[in-house]
């Protein structure tokens, strides 16, 4: 029974989104032990090694945000060490994480994004920027060829952290020294201007979607996190066939990057109804107020219901490994 087994919650760790996931694993934590589990919580630092050696845990419910809980890292380590885990595997986590390499993905797959231009630190002098929208690098002239707005964004962050709107020449070097304060390489997307729909997916299938509408810019940190400034809509108010369409398209995004068990696509839809995918969140938050439990609790699953259903999809491909 799932119920001997001793399940380690894994949460904190080190990234810019440790508070967050202090409360998403404080918040499976509880629900865990509602249900009976034996659970305990485990915050994720450079001692993890050890402190999971002595936990003697037989599983580890992952619900470690941003950095190393979602690049692939701790999922390397899990594997190492023969402990199952929660959520997607090394590679799919690796390359969700990083926004350049899951947008390749996507265009290979034919799902559409944004029209995006990957930049490094290194290619990149801030300060000489040409009227043609040209940024000058040491070697050469790296071309934006699509207008403003842009979303400045560090290639691997989640959160929105990092993230800044750029709606004219003059907010450009601010926007680049934010992004790079995060990372060596930075995406600059098109800004789809219209709605912002996120999709919550559970074990391959579609759980449903959340339109958000916020009092800021857009769906920063601040917005997220912050009480009274978004609204959250579900399900979403766009019409049947673009739902429909939406939610097809974060299917194939999600197994395009090969993602188990829970998790989360951010996507914008233009004013004609056409989605585009932003990126697929392999550890969504997991708060009783986050995105996907909401989801989750409009297609009937309560928050301790979806937790359970993502402990047990863990064990069944764990099973299916040793068929």
């Amino acid at each position: 029974m799932l119920t001997d087994k001793k399940i380690g919650v894994l949460m904190g760790g080190v990234s810019s989104e440790r508070e967050v996931s202090l409360r998403s694993g404080s918040a499976v934590f509880n629900a865990l032990k509602k249900l009976g589990y034996n659970a305990v919580e485990i915050d994720a630092a450079s001692n993890i090694c050890e402190v999971l050696k002595k936990e003697k845990i037989d599983i580890a419910f992952l619900v470690l945000h941003g950095g190393w809980g979602e690049d692939g890292s701790i999922q390397g380590l899990l594997e190492v060490m023969g402990i199952p885990y929660t959520g997607s595997d090394v590679i799919s986590s690796a390359i969700a994480m990083n926004k350049s390499a899951s947008k390749k993905i996507f265009l290979y797959h034919k799902i559409p994004v944004p029209p995006f231009r990957v930049v490094e630190r290194s290619a990149l002098s801030v300060e000489r920027f040409r009227k043609n929208s040209e940024l000058r690098t040491p070697n050469s002239e790296l071309k934006i060829d699509f207008g403003m707005p842009w979303v400045v964004k560090p290639a691997s962050e989640g959160s929105s952290v990092g993230v800044s709107i750029v709606r004219d020449k003059g907010q450009i070097e601010s926007a680049l020294k934010n992004g790079f304060s995060y990372g060596n390489e930075i995406i600059i997307e098109k800004y789809i201007e219209g709605k912002e729909v996120h999709i919550g997916i559970l074990n391959n299938r579609v759980l449903g979607g959340v339109e958000v509408k916020t009092s800021l810019e857009f769906y920063s940190y601040e917005a997220k996190y912050t009480a009274g400034l978004t609204e959250y809509i579900l399900p979403p108010k766009i019409e049947e066939a673009v739902y429909m369409k939406a939610r097809d398209i974060t299917l194939s995004a999600n197994k395009a990057l090969g993602c188990s068990g829970a998790t989360r696509a951010d996507l914008r839809i233009d004013r004609d109804g056409n989605p585009y995918v932003l990126e697929v969140n392999t550890i969504p938050g997991m708060t009783e107020t986050s995105l996907l439990p909401k989801i989750a609790k409009e297609a009937g699953l309560n928050f301790s219901a979806l937790v359970e259903e993502i402990l047990k999809d863990a064990i069944e491909r764990q099973q299916r490994r040793h068929r």
